[in-house]
């Protein structure tokens, strides 16, 4: 089976292109998948102005690079075949596909020039992230996957984003004959426990079973990448702020009590619920009361900062394995390419559950991307002709 893979929920546009071998109940989690294209494109430096991602600028940029980039990927899979003369739509395909580009005309024109230049390619569905994320930026990428469904007559895949992460942490490089990139899915033992940590997201996800979700606890206010966002913005850093954060933190000289204290927000709270507005403002009150704060300062602000951060994340998903008794804990987002959490996950888990396995994203998996949302595809396979973009999809309900 190959499936194309879209993914256009914030300020990628992620498009990959998969392959593997199914039977009637789908693929198992100890696949072979073989990646034929994996492209990505990213906006940050468009945003960076902004100090966060405008959804208006995410839509127009997504609407602009997609078709292309499917096309690229199409090359990239060997599977981009033009005809001597552009397919010609029948009235009823023109139909369904003005229909679906009603508020996009001009993603239609290059939907139109680029795509009815190719002969159909050997593909077998589509999946597509529906949902959670910027709605203006969903409906670019659903758009276009439920066109190139009835151009291509092949189902098409609803995806949930935050699933997307969970797979991305479970897949383990393959090594082939060929130089091609492959991958197999790590088989997940249950219960285990998924935290899935984003500019969007912070949630404490139970996995009782296979495609079973109970959501533990999650953000009140602030995700803890857009808390590191505001914070790098308060810092004079730029967009996205969690990299520039993590930077200025290493440069923090060494001591055993910090200079400028912040709270740990809920670390107590008997529950599995976040909140990282306080901790935020926190940084405002403290840089407002310095004179003139040195580099020095700044980068003691930002290691405490990341400290604090990183406590709570780690305190908290350590206490719902202990409750739950769950085998594998699994990190997810865009949050886990920080290295301080990295580590502290790795170092404390090793010290105080050696019996729990923990998977970690490779980094180039943790952002978003098209690889997840095929994964997850081809594990869901579950189709349908009426896709809604929901910017608040959830797992479950808490």
């Amino acid at each position: 089976m190959r499936i194309l893979a879209i993914e256009t929920s914030c300020d990628e546009t992620g498009i990959s292109i998969l392959e593997t071998r199914t039977t009637a109940e789908g693929i198992s989690r100890g696949a072979h998948i073989k990646v034929l294209a994996n492209e990505l494109l990213t906006q940050s430096s468009i945003h960076a102005s902004y100090g966060g991602v405008f959804p208006t600028i995410a839509r127009r940029e997504h609407a602009k690079s997609i078709v292309p980039l499917i096309a690229h990927a199409l090359t990239k899979a060997n599977l981009h075949r033009p005809l001597k003369k552009a397919r010609v739509l029948l009235p009823k395909e023109f139909r369904a596909l003005e229909k679906i580009f009603h508020k996009e005309p001009e993603l239609f024109a290059t939907f139109q020039k680029e795509l009815l230049a190719l002969k159909i390619p050997k593909i077998d569905a589509i999946a597509v992230t529906a949902g959670p994320g910027l709605e203006p930026a969903l409906w670019v990428g659903i758009n276009t996957a439920q066109a190139l469904g009835v151009l291509w007559n092949i189902p098409v895949i609803p995806v949930n984003h935050m699933e997307g992460h969970i797979v991305a942490s479970l897949l383990e490089p393959t090594k082939t004959k060929t130089s091609a990139t492959s991958y197999h899915i790590v088989p997940i033992y249950y219960p285990a426990l998924a935290l899935l940590i984003s500019g969007g997201h912070t949630e404490l996800v139970l996995i009782p079973r296979k495609g079973m979700y109970k959501i533990l606890g999650q953000t009140r206010d602030d995700a803890v990448g857009e808390a590191f966002d505001k914070v790098a913005r308060m810092l004079g850093l730029t967009y996205p702020g969690g990299p520039e954060i993590s930077k200025l933190a290493e440069k923090a000289p060494h001591t055993t009590v910090p200079r400028f204290p912040l709270p740990r927000p809920m670390l107590k709270s008997g529950d599995f619920d976040f909140s990282f507005a306080g901790l935020k403002t926190a940084v405002l009150y403290t840089l407002k009361n310095i004179i003139n704060p040195t580099e020095e300062d700044k980068a003691c602000i930002a290691k405490e900062f990341e400290d604090s951060a990183t406590e709570v994340l780690v305190t908290k998903t350590l206490a719902a394995a202990k409750k739950y008794h769950v085998g594998e804990i699994i990190l997810g987002g865009g949050v886990t390419a920080n290295k301080k959490i990295r580590d502290t996950f790795q170092s404390t888990i090793a010290k105080e559950l050696p019996n729990i396995k923990l998977f970690i994203p490779n980094r180039d998996l943790s952002t978003d991307n098209g690889l997840m949302i095929g994964i997850a595809g081809l594990l869901r396979t579950k189709t349908s002709k009426n896709i809604r973009a929901d910017g608040t999809l959830r797992l479950a309900k808490k």
